[in-house]
């Protein structure tokens, strides 16, 4: 009985180390200027597999940890593109960039905020 118990700890143990290895942290500059631009940049790049975003105002630099398993950058990218925000990964598309609050269209860096 002592014995099934260690190999079910083992067991255990040794399945929660592999899950911890399918998580993935990348770091990549998307365009935005505001707080509103952060909240709508932090939001889109929430995808399925996504734990967490953090978008810096200051730097531009998106931070994203997510499951390879779940996910990739090249979707994290579209999803943030489709919302109007271009990056070093993909690029927006006009439409998706014309539909920002004006104060957040970061091509003419004018922001109020």
């Amino acid at each position: 009985m002592k014995q099934l118990f260690v190999l079910l700890i083992s067991f255990f143990f040794s399945v929660s180390l592999f899950a911890q290895s399918d998580i993935k942290t990348e770091s990549f500059k998307v365009d935005g200027t505001c707080s509103m631009c952060k909240k709508r940049i932090e939001d889109a790049a929430y995808v399925k597999g996504v734990k967490r975003a953090e978008w810096s105002e200051t730097t531009h630099e998106l931070t994203v940890i997510y499951r390879p398993s779940k996910t990739n950058v090249e979707s994290i990218a579209k999803s943030i593109a489709k919302a109007g925000h271009s990056s070093e990964k993909m690029q927006a598309s006009e439409e998706d960039y014309n539909n920002l609050p004006d104060c957040c269209h970061y091509k003419t860096a004018v922001c109020e905020h």
